[in-house]
C-alpha cells in the first residue's frame, strides 16, 4: 500500500516537473522574443508574424488533443478556426460603434467565437463519434471545406431595419441608404478591429496549456487516453465511450476556435480561402502534430514555431529556402520516428537519468 503511494506520488512529480519545464519554455520563449521586439532586434516582417506563430502553436496542441490522446483523425481542424473566426469578426464589426473599449470588445468577441465553435463540435461530434474507423476523418474534412465555400456565398448586410442575408450578391440584400455590408462574399468581412496582440498570444498559449495538460493528466484524460489504447476494454469497465469522445473533441473545437478569434483580429480583412481555412491548412496543423510527437504537447508547440518560423528567416536564401524547408522536415521526421533514432534517444535519455541519480 505504501509502496503503490510512494509509486503515484513520484509519477505525479514525474508529470509535474514536465509540464513546468513546458511552460517554462513557453514563457522564456516569450520574453527572449518581447526583448527583441522591444530593443528593434528583429525585422518588422518577422515581429508581423508573431501572432500567427500563436494561432499555430494554439491550433497544434488543440489538434493533438484529438489526434495523440484521443486517437481520432481529424482533417478538418481549419473549419473550426474559420467559425471562430468569422463569427467573432461579425460581431466585433458589428459593435465597434457600440462598444468603444477595444479589451471588453475583444474578450466578448473571444467568448462567443469559442462557444461557436464548441457547439460546431458537438453537432458533429454527437453523431460521428458514436461510430468506429476513419469516419471522424471523412466528416471533419468535408465540414472544413463546407463552411470555407458556405462563407464565400454568404452576404450580411446592416440597416436601420435590422440584419438582410442573401447569398446572390450585395444588390439582393436591399438595404436602405445608410445600410452597410459586413460580409462579403468572397470578399469577406473588412475593417476588423485589430485588437490581437502577441501578448494576448502568449495568454491564450497559456490557457490552452493549461486546459489540456490539466484534462490530460486528469480522471477524464486517463479515461480518454483508455479508450484510445483499446476501446473494448474501456468500454467493458464501465468508461462511457462517447461522453468522454466528444469531451476531447468539443474541447479541441473550442480551442480551435479562440484561435481563429485570434487571428481574425490579427487583420483588417478576413477572407475564407484554401491557404488559411481551408484544407492546406488542416494538413499543415496536421504536420506540425505528426513532426511534434503524436500525444506530445510541447513536441508540437516546438514543431510549430520551428515550421512557421523557419520559412521566414530562410526569406534570404531563395533559391535554397523551399529546399532547407523540405531537409528539416526529413529531419524531424526521422528524429521522431526512425526505429533507431528512438533507441538512441531512449538511450542517452536513461544514460542521463542514471547519471542523475548517481550524483544524488
Amino acid at each position: 500500500m505504501q509502496g503503490n503511494r510512494n509509486s503515484k506520488m513520484k509519477n505525479m512529480k514525474k508529470t509535474t516537473k514536465s509540464n513546468l519545464i513546458t511552460y517554462g519554455i513557453v514563457i522564456v520563449a516569450f520574453i527572449v522574443m518581447q526583448t527583441l521586439i522591444s530593443t528593434g532586434s528583429i525585422s518588422s516582417l518577422l515581429e508581423g508574424i508573431m501572432v500567427p506563430l500563436c494561432v499555430y502553436v494554439i491550433m497544434a496542441v488543440s489538434l493533438n488533443l484529438v489526434v495523440g490522446i484521443l486517437g481520432e483523425l481529424s482533417l478538418g481542424h481549419a473549419g473550426f478556426m474559420c467559425v471562430g473566426a468569422f463569427s467573432s469578426a461579425f460581431f466585433s464589426k458589428c459593435m465597434k460603434d457600440v462598444i468603444e473599449n477595444g479589451a471588453l470588445r475583444f474578450f466578448l468577441a473571444m467568448l462567443i467565437g469559442i462557444a461557436v465553435a464548441a457547439v460546431f463540435g458537438i453537432l458533429i461530434g454527437i453523431p460521428v463519434l458514436r461510430l468506429k474507423g476513419d469516419y471522424l476523418a471523412i466528416v471533419t474534412l468535408a465540414f472544413g471545406e463546407i463552411i470555407k465555400n458556405l462563407v464565400n456565398v454568404l452576404f450580411i448586410g446592416k440597416d436601420s431595419n435590422g440584419f438582410h442575408f442573401s447569398t446572390k450578391d450585395v444588390m439582393a440584400l436591399n438595404m436602405q441608404p445608410d445600410g452597410t455590408v459586413i460580409v462579403n462574399g468572397p470578399q469577406g468581412i473588412t475593417g476588423t478591429p485589430q485588437d490581437s496582440t502577441f501578448l494576448i498570444g502568449f495568454i491564450m498559449i497559456l490557457i490552452t496549456l493549461f486546459i489540456v495538460l490539466n484534462l490530460i493528466n486528469s480522471r477524464d484524460g486517463r479515461a480518454i487516453m483508455a479508450i484510445r489504447d483499446n476501446r473494448i476494454a474501456a468500454e467493458s469497465v464501465g468508461i462511457n465511450i462517447t461522453k468522454y469522445k466528444l469531451m476531447a473533441f468539443t474541447i479541441s473545437a473550442a480551442l480551435a476556435g479562440g484561435a481563429g478569434v485570434l487571428y481574425a483580429h490579427n487583420l483588417s480583412t478576413l477572407t475564407a480561402n484554401t491557404n488559411n481555412f481551408g484544407y492546406n491548412q488542416s494538413i499543415m496543423i496536421l504536420v506540425f502534430v505528426v513532426l511534434g510527437g503524436i500525444g506530445n504537447i510541447r513536441g508540437s508547440i516546438i514543431a510549430a514555431v520551428v515550421l512557421t518560423l523557419l520559412p521566414e528567416l530562410l526569406r534570404g536564401l531563395q533559391d535554397y529556402r523551399m529546399l532547407i524547408y523540405a531537409i528539416v522536415l526529413i529531419v524531424m521526421m526521422l528524429f521522431n520516428w526512425a526505429p533507431k533514432a528512438i533507441e538512441w534517444r531512449e538511450k542517452h535519455l536513461s544514460f542521463l537519468r542514471r547519471k542523475k541519480e548517481a550524483v544524488k
